[in-house]
């Protein structure tokens, strides 16, 4: 019985295998559809570029706003951090909140770690949200 549901296992997986050749594109059958592939690939291509020109001017902008590269590109950082943060932090928060309201149900270690995490990201989300504010007021107030 054994050697007999191996054997069809095996037969299943070499008749289901196929072969796959790579072809040149100019003799592929199927050139529309090739066509359209180079369209899409060049389109998602130059939103990328759009994108990547698009970040390099707002990091110049940032350097210009406040006088040097070093402080423009931490200024960048910062804004990224600040946005990038909110989306991380509501995961973070969720996740902890289950840790304590429905697994801790049960087992008070597992509450506690809940509370521990969730005070965690929240203190993370505050230090992320006000630090670019902080650093512009030390930057352009005092430095001028």
């Amino acid at each position: 019985m054994k050697k007999t549901i191996a054997i069809i296992i095996i037969l299943f997986c070499i008749f289901g295998a196929t072969s796959v050749f790579a072809t040149n594109r100019e003799r592929s059958k199927n050139s529309i559809q090739n066509v359209e592939n180079e369209t899409v690939q060049n389109a998602a291509v130059s939103k990328i570029v759009d994108m990547k020109d698009k970040e390099k001017k707002t990091l110049e902008d940032y350097k210009q706003a406040y006088g040097s590269d070093t402080y423009g590109l931490t200024a960048y950082v910062l804004n990224r951090i600040q946005i990038y943060s909110i989306p991380f932090c509501f995961l973070g928060i969720a996740l902890s909140a289950i840790y304590q309201y429905v697994l801790g149900i049960r087992k008070l270690d597992t509450r506690d770690k809940g509370f521990a995490i969730m005070i965690s990201v929240i203190t993370i989300f505050v230090i992320a949200q006000v630090l670019p504010l902080i650093f512009a007021i030390v930057v352009k107030g005092w430095r001028g």
